[in-house]
């Protein structure tokens, strides 16, 4: 079982990562680009790839769910509780990859250029 204090920590050992307040809620963000934040107790607000939360939402709709944001944009509430550590650090990694330049993602993450064209490609044939 998972706590935001694991998310915070996972969060802030990414580069460029820092805590904001918004409201008395803590917020990780990258400049002012926000990748996840606390909602309620058990839940955080995460920024996760649109393809990889669409799936999300159809096979663990207990756990993630839509979260409008903007004109258009959907996050996703993630019910932090219900993961194991591990998980959440991956979704942590991911969310903090949306957010930041390519290049510096690349560097942590070598294989997501690869990933991100696999996604893709089959996206366009489907």
């Amino acid at each position: 079982m998972a706590r935001f204090a694991q998310l915070r920590k996972f969060g802030l050992a990414l580069p460029g990562a820092t805590e904001a307040l918004y409201r008395g809620e803590p917020w990780l963000v990258v400049g002012k680009k926000t990748f996840a934040l606390r909602y309620e107790k058990t839940k955080a607000i995460m920024k996760l790839d649109r393809h990889h939360q669409d799936m999300l939402f159809e096979v663990r709709p207990e756990i993630f769910t839509p979260c409008r944001v903007g004109v258009g944009g959907v996050w996703s509430y993630v019910e932090i509780t219900k993961l194991k550590p591990a998980e959440l650090e991956a979704l942590v990694i991911e969310a903090w990859a949306q957010v930041v330049p390519k290049k510096i993602s690349r560097e942590l993450l070598p294989n997501q250029e690869r990933l991100s064209r696999k996604t893709r490609r089959k996206s366009r044939l489907a």
